[in-house]
């Protein structure tokens, strides 16, 4: 825990405009909003005279690139193999802030993601860590793996000395980027990034990513891991944010197999469960194509059958790279004749052959593909999820503001 002011980060006052004005950060529109205040906390709240920067610990237990090499798994990103981090944070910031707000006798809001707050370059005017290459908050003490959350303050606290930065000539996360996602060093391109790309992106996934996402299907940790100040770094002590051990390489062939309900269980309190079933199971997908097992190729074969075209679209790709011609072609005559979205029309002209005749539409929806695996469908469609990209994959990690009324009236969730 650090402490500085809310107006110690005037940089971002230039840079956030230009990042947004280069069009960085993607379809995530929400970054935009309300950009003046997310650049600007003396903005965001004018009667703040004091930011607390609280950091929480999320090592990893093992290396996180270990499981690229099994190709038959799912490589989960370190921070969402847990409790969602949100949910852990955010009890002990309304406990803090409760406590400042009654030594103090001011107000005071508490913030994890629920507002435009730019926390990184806060930590680091706070002294918690530096800002590295990649863009992720770095500690002498915690390497890549602080989740961060922000208490803004009327009170008017001692401040700490701002940390400096510690990278050096070093470039090793720069270098290990599977997509080049920085264009330069302590600048990032989230259309690029696999990170934004398997949690953000709604749609397709641009081809020319698919085989560099591997067996990625929620995140990507590969500049985090590769950082030499890891070497300080331990795992997460908190048992609240310990990691579960069925995350840790979930089989692809049983997560194919999710329902919606299914889904929904297994993902349970983590911050998967937000992104989605149909995201993840075209990420899944991505992963199975990328697999070269001819034993998942099964489950592709099962998704061409999905009612999100996303979905479908992912499983012609995946299909294509497993299948020979000829049980293609028998999957097309059964699949592709009738399908009636341009976007997996496409998937499959580049797969095989396609007429160009559109088709007629059928009159009823094709059953999930995960309908059959002992886990029954939910019929009703989830709330739209709120952003989840994670502030320790190095990019920008806001969700929509949302006010909690059980909060004591002096602290303020926002």
């Amino acid at each position: 825990m650090r402490v500085t002011r809310p107006d110690a980060v005037p940089l971002t006052r230039e840079r956030l405009p230009a990042w947004l004005a280069a069009e960085h950060h993607g379809s995530m529109d929400w970054m935009e909003d309300r950009a003046d205040q997310r650049a600007d906390p003396t903005v965001l709240w004018p009667e703040a005279r004091s930011v607390v920067v609280l950091g929480m610990n999320a090592g990893p237990e093992a290396d996180p690139l270990a499981l690229l090499a099994q190709k038959e798994c799912g490589a989960i990103a370190t921070y969402a193999q847990r409790r969602d981090y949100h949910e852990v944070i955010k009890g002990k910031l309304k406990e803090l802030g409760g406590f400042l707000s009654a030594r103090s006798g001011r107000p005071v809001k508490v913030f994890c993601d629920t507002a435009p707050v730019m926390e990184k370059p806060l930590a680091q005017a706070a002294g918690l860590g530096w800002q590295g290459k990649h863009t992720v908050l770095l500690s002498r003490e915690h390497g890549n793996w602080l989740m961060l959350g922000a208490i803004f303050c009327v009170a008017d606290l001692p401040v700490d000395p701002p940390e400096t930065d510690h990278c050096g000539s070093c470039r090793r996360c720069l270098d290990a980027c599977p997509t080049d996602a920085f264009p330069a060093p302590y600048r990032l391109d989230a259309r690029r990034c696999i990170a934004y790309l398997t949690i953000e992106h709604a749609g397709p996934i641009p081809s020319e990513y698919r085989e560099k996402i591997g067996n990625r299907i929620f995140g990507c940790d590969d500049c985090l891991a590769v950082c030499p100040w890891n070497k300080f770094a331990q795992a997460a002590r908190e048992f609240r944010m310990a990691a579960r051990a069925d995350l840790a390489a979930p089989p692809l062939a049983e997560l194919a197999r999710l329902d919606e309900a299914g889904f929904r269980r297994f993902f349970a309190g983590t911050p998967i469960k937000r992104t989605g079933r149909d995201r993840i199971l075209r990420n899944v997908l991505i992963a199975i194509g990328n697999s070269g097992d001819s034993l998942l190729a099964e489950e592709a074969a099962r998704c061409l059958a999905d009612p999100d075209p996303v979905v479908r679209g992912a499983a012609v790709w995946a299909c294509g790279r497993l299948f020979p011609q000829a049980r293609l072609a028998a999957l097309f005559d059964a699949h592709g004749q009738a399908e009636a979205d341009a976007h997996v029309r496409a998937e499959w002209r580049l797969a095989r052959p396609l007429p160009d005749a559109p088709p007629a539409h059928s009159s009823s929806s094709p059953p999930p593909c995960g309908e059959g695996s002992g886990v029954g469908v939910v019929q009703e469609a989830p709330p739209p999820p709120p952003p989840s990209f994670p502030q320790g994959g190095g990019e920008p990690a806001l969700s929509p503001e949302a006010t909690e009324a059980s909060a004591p009236r002096s602290v303020t969730e926002t």
